[in-house]
């Protein structure tokens, strides 16, 4: 039982998730009934499960809100800002509770009862003094015929002539029937009578209805309550969910028509001797009316794109692993990729053509596992966006401030490790963005702004590295205040002389701030040395650019650190390199003419191309004399080219990263190691330092 009582924890922490997120765009479009459905269904799941599995408190507190939510589905009560405040606090103390399931403490009751409290007061409000008492029956008529499984059925609603007599009109009918779910309908008039012979107070039409809906048979008989004995109605499940499988295969127009009682065997067989569409042959004979061919096809097409959901669901279905697991996966496929090399290095000594076989094979083999394997650890960073639109909004009203939050790059993935350490940092950035960065709407106006500020929250790969960004178009950095305070806390003398840059970058000293005051958002002088730690913990940069009056943009550099990639292998005398392969673009030679033509400089001409380059051997102080002719592995960052001149270049080359350790982080140029198959070390280049010297190069 404990560990279905943790499935369900970590279920409804997703499901939380989702339900603030679909509560967000509810506040934006109070109107839009399928982000209600949203909210009703992650909470009656949450209520739900929670009863099935000994969390009665959250059942009990979820009861009341999935009425309210009930009765917004039915149109008799609306969306306001308050509500979805309080839907939100609510969240938050779901959480609280399941929090303190796992950790063996008790939520706090008091809040509990306060937000439930606050719930039914909207119940009055819709149905007067007499809702209170009818909350269990509301709630219990709205969800107890709601299912996870999804049914087609098949409905026949004939009304007999005299029906509007009674005041019925059938179409409101029809109308509560779409409600319930997907529905196709086909109007009958066969039974529509001769012109002069016609009671204009008589019905004479009839309907079929094809029906896809998570509710069971009883909620729609509940619809036909008050006109069965006015009408012919039948109703008939023709397809589940469970029954929607791939080897089901779609019934035939005749085999339906059949089965449905419009036409017998014997009308069947002449109609399939006949070399046209059954559909046809059934209408010219007058065995059946076009209409009913069309309600078959209609059933025949619902029922196929229910097996084709079923199918995509399948498909997409997945199963939870601990993280541990997958780890010592990414570990065992590194030290694979590192054996195949040894593999591969030592057929290539032996010539013996069966062997390079094997190791090619092998090689093949390995690359597509270790795809594998890096897939499943990485999760687009958008999983994490989303929590960062509650906490604009939260603060926003807190500090009076109006602040439109845009995401972009919510489908770049990283690894799940990286997103998890990720996740404090950023809340830190987009706290300070909103306290210190975007002004109150009437500063804004004074200063010629629009009263509303924005914060752009972005990802995207760049290289070897993802570059996250928030920008916000709020105040700027004022480096004279900074460094004002910067002084006057001692962390630098008067005298000292900084660029514009070190001066931002002094924001990351710890205990700094310029805050007046301290309030419930900042001013404690912690946070970006936080931000700081965290992201150089696992080798991150961070660059902070600024102007003043026009907002402040803060970078987080994300090298990498552990992982699988394609690089290209080269040597400098008997010192292994390895350049990640997506930056490669070409590989030049470098002659003794060609150098004396540059006249010194380092530079090489490609294709009418002057490219800067930076010798290698130079930079890690490499001892001997480069050779005759040396290659130039040509790399692209951006808009840029940049060589590096090598030895020797190997070839392609699978690396597995490992990190440089404590001791060796600081290595310039060097952005991890990998260990090759005869079980030496080859170091991995930071192309991006590097290609910063090679433009000082180029301008000097």
């Amino acid at each position: 039982m404990d560990a279905q009582k943790d499935l369900y924890r970590e279920e409804a922490y997703e499901l939380l998730a989702t339900l603030e997120s679909a509560l967000l765009k509810l506040e934006e479009r109070p109107e839009d009934m399928e982000v209600v459905g949203r909210v009703f269904r992650a909470m009656h799941t949450i209520k739900g499960s929670g009863a099935m599995f000994g969390f009665d408190d959250i059942a009990s507190f979820t009861h009341t809100i999935e009425t309210v939510y009930d009765m917004v589905r039915e149109g008799r009560l609306s969306v306001t800002q308050d509500l979805i405040s309080l839907t939100l606090a609510s969240c938050d103390q779901v959480k609280a509770m399941l929090d303190a399931s796992r950790d063996g403490d008790g939520a706090d009751v008091a809040q509990t009862k306060g937000l439930t409290d606050a719930f039914k007061a909207y119940l009055p409000q819709v149905d007067g003094p007499a809702a209170s008492a009818s909350d269990e029956l509301v709630a219990e008529g709205s969800s107890g015929s709601e299912s996870d499984m999804i049914m087609a059925y098949r409905i026949g609603f004939k009304p007999k002539p005299h029906i509007f007599l009674n005041g019925t009109n059938p179409v409101l009918l029809l109308n509560e029937l779409k409600d319930l779910g997907e529905c196709a309908i086909v109007c009958h008039m066969k039974d529509l009578p001769d012109l002069r012979e016609i009671d204009p107070e008589g019905c004479y039409t009839g309907w079929d209805i094809i029906l896809t809906t998570t509710r069971d048979i009883d909620a729609i008989r509940d619809i036909f309550m008050f006109v069965e004995d006015a009408s012919d109605i039948s109703i008939k499940l023709i397809e589940t969910q469970d029954t929607a499988g791939e080897d089901a295969g779609d019934k035939k127009i005749g085999e339906i028509l059949l089965e449905r009682g419009d036409i017998n065997e014997e009308d069947l067989d002449k109609a399939l001797k006949a070399q046209k569409r059954i559909g046809e042959v059934l209408v010219e004979n007058g065995m059946v009316e076009r209409s009913t061919v069309k309600s078959a096809l209609l059933e025949q097409e619902h029922v196929r794109t229910m097996r084709k959901k079923r199918l995509a669901a399948d498909e997409t279905a997945s199963i939870r692993v601990p993280s541990i697991k997958l780890d010592a996966l990414v570990n065992m496929v590194g030290e694979l990729v590192t054996v195949q090399a040894r593999l591969t290095q030592f057929s290539a000594k032996k010539s013996d053509q069966e062997l390079i076989s094997i190791a090619e094979e092998v090689q093949s083999l390995s690359a597509e596992l270790r795809n594998i394997a890096m897939g499943i650890r990485m999760l687009p960073i958008g999983t994490i966006f989303a929590k960062f639109k509650r906490l604009v909004r939260d603060l926003s009203n807190e500090l009076g401030k109006d602040i439109s939050f845009i995401t972009q790059g919510e489908e770049t993935e990283l690894d799940k490790t990286v997103i998890d350490k990720l996740s404090d940092p950023l809340v830190h950035l987009i706290r300070n963005s909103i306290d210190h960065g975007i002004e109150p709407p009437e500063v804004r106006n004074a200063a010629g702004k629009h009263g509303q500020g924005t914060i752009h929250l972005s990802a995207e790969h760049s290289g070897a590295y993802v570059l996250i960004s928030v920008r916000d178009d709020g105040a700027g950095l004022d480096s004279q205040i900074i460094r004002n305070k910067a002084v006057e806390k001692g962390l630098i003398a008067p005298d000292t002389t900084l660029s514009e840059k070190e001066i931002f970058e002094l924001i990351l000293t710890p205990g700094f701030s310029t805050a007046s005051s301290i309030t419930n958002v900042s001013g404690r002088g912690v946070g970006m040395d936080v931000v700081r730690s965290s992201i150089e913990s696992f080798n991150g940069t961070i660059e902070i650019s600024s102007m003043k009056g026009c907002g402040t943009t803060i970078t987080l550099k994300l090298p990498l650190t552990l992982a699988i990639i394609d690089g290209l292998l080269v040597n400098i005398a008997s010192d292994a390199f390895v350049i990640p392969l997506g930056a490669v673009v070409e590989c030049v030679e470098l002659t003794e003419e060609g150098r004396k033509r540059a006249h010194g400089r380092h530079v090489i001409k490609v294709r009418e191309e002057i490219v800067p380059y930076i010798p290698l051997r130079e930079t890690f102080c490499i001892n001997g004399r480069p050779t005759s002719i040396e290659q130039v592995v040509i790399t692209e960052l951006g808009d840029k080219r940049v060589g590096f001149v090598v030895d020797k270049v190997i070839g392609q080359h699978q690396t597995v990263i490992k990190s440089m350790g404590h001791m060796l982080k600081n290595i310039d140029n060097v952005s991890g190691a990998t260990i090759l198959g005869d079980g030496t070390v080859a170091l991995i280049l930071d192309i991006n330092k590097l290609f910063q010297q090679a433009v000082y190069a180029e301008r000097v």
